[in-house]
């Protein structure tokens, strides 16, 4: 039986970040990257193949969570923060207009599950019965024309962005309680896992956390169910979505701006969707 926990296995390795510098000489400027996991594997990349071209340069990225990023560029103590929310107004008030809200991504936020409950026959859901596993309404896969199985439904800590995205469209507010919920996770690597290993399990993650194991169901009402693809994204037909943001002070020095036109170039662009987002180019 599982029990309400937070899953840490993920968390240690994040937090250690991913460090980008040259071997033989000290590196004249260093940027530092923090906040959502959902964009760690972007600006991990980027910041590698930027380095090619700028070796003066050291670039750190690390995880940690959305609500990390804005807290950090709040102290001061990063360049760019990663964020795959909206900013709260509570939020926006505090950075005021010293910070630019920067797109570099877009996401799916895809409703998971496991490989055996897809296989029993749920393979689309609509907001409502979606909305009712998580509030605890309805606790069998059979309830749902799958296997006779308990469902292992899977939350998030409040303050990653991808749970925000999820409770603001299926449960109505971002803060929204999930009484259903038996199992709450920080990144998307240990929800990941977590579903990966059961056969019964549900849960919110970034469309590029799929894989054969953790599938992606169609979300909406019978004909109407779509996946989130790239283009029901862009067509507005797959409601779960978001953009994925960076935060970047506005006095920021050219080495941070050099970085973040990277992002945008269609080098950066090309790199936003060989690791599974979609870009806003």
């Amino acid at each position: 039986m599982f029990h309400r926990y937070h899953v840490g296995f993920w968390a240690g390795f994040l937090l250690l970040g991913v460090v980008l510098a040259g071997p033989f000489y000290a590196a004249a400027t260093t940027i530092k990257i923090a906040g959502s996991t959902t964009l760690l594997p972007i600006l991990s990349e980027a910041a590698k193949q930027y380095r090619v071209a700028h070796p003066d340069l050291s670039l750190t990225v690390s995880g940690g969570g959305s609500g990390m990023g804005v807290a950090n560029i709040e102290r001061g103590t990063i360049d760019i923060g990663m964020v795959s929310r909206p900013l709260s107004k509570r939020e926006a008030g505090r950075l005021g207009n010293s910070i630019d809200v920067i797109p570099v991504a877009r996401d799916a936020v895809a409703i998971a599950v496991s490989k055996a409950v897809y296989e029993s026959g749920v393979t689309q859901l609509s907001l409502a019965q979606i909305a009712a596993i998580y509030r605890g309404e309805v606790r069998n896969w059979d309830e749902l024309g799958g296997l006779d199985a308990k469902i292992l439904v899977i939350d998030k800590e409040a303050s990653r962005g991808t749970r925000h995205v999820f409770a603001t469209v299926v449960l109505g507010s971002p803060w929204a309680r999930a009484a259903g919920a038996t199992i709450i996770t920080g990144s998307n690597n240990e929800e990941q896992s977590v579903i990966s290993r059961s056969d019964q399990a549900i849960g919110m993650l970034s469309n590029a956390w799929l894989n054969d194991r953790v599938r992606a169901i169609a979300v909406g009402e019978s004909d109407m169910a779509v996946l989130p693809t790239a283009e029901n994204v862009a067509l507005g037909r797959y409601v779960i979505k978001r953009d994925l943001n960076i935060l970047v002070p506005k006095d920021s020095g050219n080495e941070v701006k050099g970085f973040v036109d990277f992002l945008h170039s269609e080098q950066g662009q090309a790199i936003v969707e060989t690791v599974g987002f979609h870009s806003v180019r």
